[in-house]
């Protein structure tokens, strides 16, 4: 007797959908709907402005010549980084950016450490350990410049005061030191808020193992935290970066751009409103842009890594 075999049925492999029909799906268009007046509310808002001064950075555009206008391509970006205050603005804007950066962090480090522990009126300490950070940047650095570096009636030399010391000319003397040491510490507190997450992240059970164990507070500290903390370092680095480099107000309130203080943010203003120069202006902003961008690059995988790595424990 023959066996008859049945093959299994052929179901047609399903359409693969195009690009165009992804887009048109009504499906789709019901999530982005809600989604477009916010979209276009950004283009324009922040887009638009961005691609007009690409446009400015490449043209011949001074308002003291308002009959020599014209395309000159990237004329005014080799202009920038041949420029000797220029570059120097650079070399201030990196300086700055580096020391603010790993100060802030060491000593939000060791304050979140401190804020991390068990003690009476620890909500009380936390708020006042941020309010630096809450403080508008033009007050802050008023503050540093009448209250704390003022020559004759600001704390420190009232402090030396006490104590028979020299009368110090802080900013005049040391005007880089007291721009820094302003930017320190209003962004302290904010390395300190994100390393404190990351401390009350860590594993409990992989501390209690620890203690355990019978680790010392170093080992704890090298062995365990420290790696743990890693991303938050990154993350508050590269966030402090992005806001360091696009730093203004104190450059201005405090030197007004002497002493060798000028960073690139306040050589973009001189430029615009002493020299009048629009063109090279805007390539300097250009060139501000393209590096806070870049680092927000950075910060925003650092964060997609924080993510993923408390998704998957």
């Amino acid at each position: 007797m023959a066996v008859t075999t049945v093959d299994p049925p052929v179901f047609p492999a399903p359409a693969r959908l195009t690009f165009r029909d992804k887009w048109l799906a009504k499906d789709g268009w019901a999530r982005r709907g809600p989604l477009l007046p916010a979209l276009v509310f950004v283009i324009v808002l922040t887009q638009l402005p961005f691609v007009a001064t690409l446009v400015i950075s490449l043209m011949r555009w001074n308002s003291n010549y308002p009959d020599d206008i014209g395309f000159t391509g990237l004329s005014n970006f080799t202009t920038v980084f041949t420029d000797a205050d220029l570059r120097s603005a650079v070399f201030v804007t990196i300086e700055m950016t580096v020391v603010v950066v790993l100060v802030s962090l060491v000593l939000g480090l060791g304050v979140a450490l401190l804020l991390n522990r068990q003690f009476f009126g620890r909500g009380i300490v936390r708020t006042l350990m941020i309010a630096p950070f809450l403080i508008v940047p033009v007050a802050a650095a008023l503050f540093w410049k009448h209250g704390i570096y003022n020559p004759v009636y600001g704390l420190l030399n009232g402090l030396l005061t006490l104590v028979h010391g020299p009368q110090v000319d802080w900013i005049t003397q040391y005007p880089r030191l007291a721009v820094d040491v302003q930017l320190i510490w209003q962004w302290t507190p904010f390395m300190m808020l994100i390393l404190l997450a990351g401390l009350q992240s860590r594993p409990a059970e992989v501390l209690e193992a620890a203690a355990v164990d019978g680790a010392s507070p170093w080992k704890v500290f090298r062995f365990i935290t420290l790696p743990h903390m890693r991303r938050y370092l990154e993350l508050g680095a590269l966030l402090g970066s992005i806001y360091i480099v696009q730093n203004f107000d104190s450059v201005y309130t405090l030197t007004a751009g002497a002493l060798g203080t000028a960073n690139l943010p306040y050589q973009v203003y001189e430029t615009l409103y002493s020299a009048n120069d629009y063109g090279l202006a805007s390539a300097q902003g250009v060139i501000v842009v393209v590096g806070s961008i870049v680092i927000a690059t950075f910060a925003l995988r650092t964060v997609s890594t924080l993510f993923s790595e408390e998704v998957s424990r």
